[in-house]
């Protein structure tokens, strides 16, 4: 099954770009960070952070539903690390995301499988990863890393 998925930028001013997602979807306006822009909406980099978050914590729930499992609420943060490369480009050189879940890891059946497969159910990650390394932590609600 082959899906087409689009948006539409439009320049807004300077470095500020409307992002239209299509019918039923608000514009989102983005922005460059000061010197460049003003930021008065998210930069590039941080839609990218979005997508990969988003994703993975949909990829998540997805996972924990399968075995009829309740996340408890899902509270995750992507924080990304730019630097320049070679070419002294400004690039994206690693993206960390850490997953929270509301519920104590042992109040989850099934958890080693849950977490065994879910990174594979995220479309964006997995072709973000391709490119850049993403490390993936997920805890639950006191802060203890599951494995």
């Amino acid at each position: 099954m082959s899906e087409t998925v689009s948006v539409t930028i439009t320049q807004k001013q300077d470095y500020q770009f409307l992002v239209d997602f299509g019918e039923a979807i608000p514009t989102l306006l983005a922005d460059e960070p000061a010197p460049l822009g003003k930021g008065d909406g998210p930069a590039p980099t941080h839609m990218l952070l979005a997508a990969v978050a988003n994703c993975l914590s949909a990829s998540l729930l997805f996972s924990l539903k399968k075995f009829k499992q309740d996340a408890g609420g899902i509270k995750t943060k992507a924080t990304c690390t730019v630097d320049r490369n070679q070419s002294n480009r400004l690039r994206v050189q690693q993206i960390d995301v850490t997953i929270q879940l509301g519920k104590a890891g042992a109040e989850f059946a099934h958890l080693d499988r849950v977490l065994g497969q879910f990174e594979d159910f995220c479309t964006v990650t997995q072709s973000v990863q391709a490119g850049v390394p993403v490390k993936i932590t997920v805890t639950d609600r006191n802060g203890i890393r599951l494995e």
